[in-house]
């Protein structure tokens, strides 16, 4: 099999900034469970797809993935029987070769009754991995692998599994199956289960340094056919995703590509907003603002507030901005008219607002309160 069948973009490489943590993996002794977890956007999705692809490659060498077997391309062409995989069906589109338009044409399609929260419901719902989902990848690992081999299932992100769909995960890691990998994605792996955190090996995938990661993403953007991009802007943005190389590539992907309903695309948006009010201090437009970015992903929202007042901590401190560097004549005049301790309770609130970032109720009113907590740090 020529390898002119996998084009150099679906080999999906490792990440520079991830290639020593590849190379620390023994193939020979590959636990039953791992967890890889890390910053969101930085390459864990298509490192684990890479490792999924390796573990189930047919070739004989210790190179691997060899990207020329039967295996390997069964894999590229999302067919492969042994490789299992649990994510929303917001994540869907990461996987090789899916296309899954036709699944969602008909739930666009329900009536045209305007519901808000009802959408809203949905939403969040498409956000999740079901239990029945759960139930039935757990049982078909009860069947023997399809080639003889390893069978990997693929769960990501772990954090999201409802009560009742990691309860069913942990019985299974408690007997794993014979031959059966479990890779697990965590973004933020304080929120799995530590039941299940002990039954597997951790691995913590690391950012890139920011040189490093902005070249990477240089590359990337170089390649992509009649894409324009200004280099201040790229590395503003960034700076504003906290050094998420993939996360930035696909902004400016959708951008490109002129999605106007892509959520990252909205986030960012909302973001330069928000930012944009957060410098106000004192004269913050808190309900205009709220009223303009509660669409956006409340995580993405609570996350920008986090790095802007961690940067203005730094800062009130004699340090460097580390998020916003572009900002920092701003964040100096803030931090002359922030009362510390009011700063220090801003924080506590956003720390909690994250614990249930996933699930919020009117996460309008939610942002209105955090954003008029933080008009009062700079008032008297």
């Amino acid at each position: 099999m020529s390898d002119a069948m996998f084009p150099m973009e679906q080999k999906r490489p490792v990440a520079p900034w991830l290639q020593s943590l590849w190379e620390g993996l023994d193939f020979n002794k590959i636990p039953n469970a791992i967890l890889l977890h890390g910053q969101s956007g930085i390459g864990k999705f298509p490192f684990a797809l890479e490792l999924a692809k390796a573990l189930l490659c047919e070739a004989n060498h210790t190179f691997k993935p060899c990207n020329q077997c039967e295996a390997c391309h069964w894999f590229y062409t999302g067919n492969h029987p042994d490789f299992i995989t649990l994510v929303p069906e917001t994540h869907r589109k990461l996987l090789p070769q899916a296309d899954y338009e036709s699944d969602d044409a008909p739930k666009r399609s329900k009536g045209s009754k305007e519901d808000s929260d009802g959408e809203a419901s949905e939403k969040q719902e498409k956000k999740n991995i079901s239990i029945e989902e759960t139930r039935s990848a757990i049982e078909s690992l009860a069947i023997g692998s399809h080639r003889g081999g390893n069978r990997v299932i693929l769960i990501y992100p772990l954090e999201l599994l409802r009560s009742d769909s990691a309860n069913t995960l942990l019985k299974s890691l408690e007997e794993p199956p014979a031959n059966t990998i479990f890779l697990l994605l965590a973004d933020r792996v304080d929120r799995v289960l530590p039941t299940i955190r002990s039954r597997c090996r951790l691995l913590t995938a690391p950012r890139p340094d920011r040189l490093d990661g902005l070249a990477w993403l240089k590359t990337q953007l170089s390649n992509i056919v009649g894409l324009k991009v200004n280099e201040s802007d790229v590395e503003t943005i960034y700076d504003e995703q906290g050094g998420a190389p993939y996360s930035v590539l696909d902004s400016f992907i959708a951008r490109h590509n002129k999605d106007d309903k892509d959520e990252l695309t909205i986030a960012i948006a909302a973001s330069r907003l928000l930012l944009q009010s957060l410098s106000q201090g004192a004269r913050i437009p808190w309900l205009e603002t709220a009223e303009k970015i509660h669409k956006a992903q409340y995580a993405y929202l609570l996350a920008t507030m986090q790095r802007w007042v961690s940067d203005l901590q730094l800062v009130s401190q004699g340090g460097s901005p580390r998020y916003y560097p572009k900002h920092v004549a701003t964040l100096r005049g803030l931090a002359q008219t922030a009362r510390v301790i009011k700063l220090l309770q801003f924080w506590k609130s956003l720390l909690q607002a994250r614990r249930s970032e996933n699930h919020p109720l009117a996460s309008r009113i939610q942002i209105e309160a955090l954003l008029s907590q933080y008009q009062q740090v700079f008032e008297g």
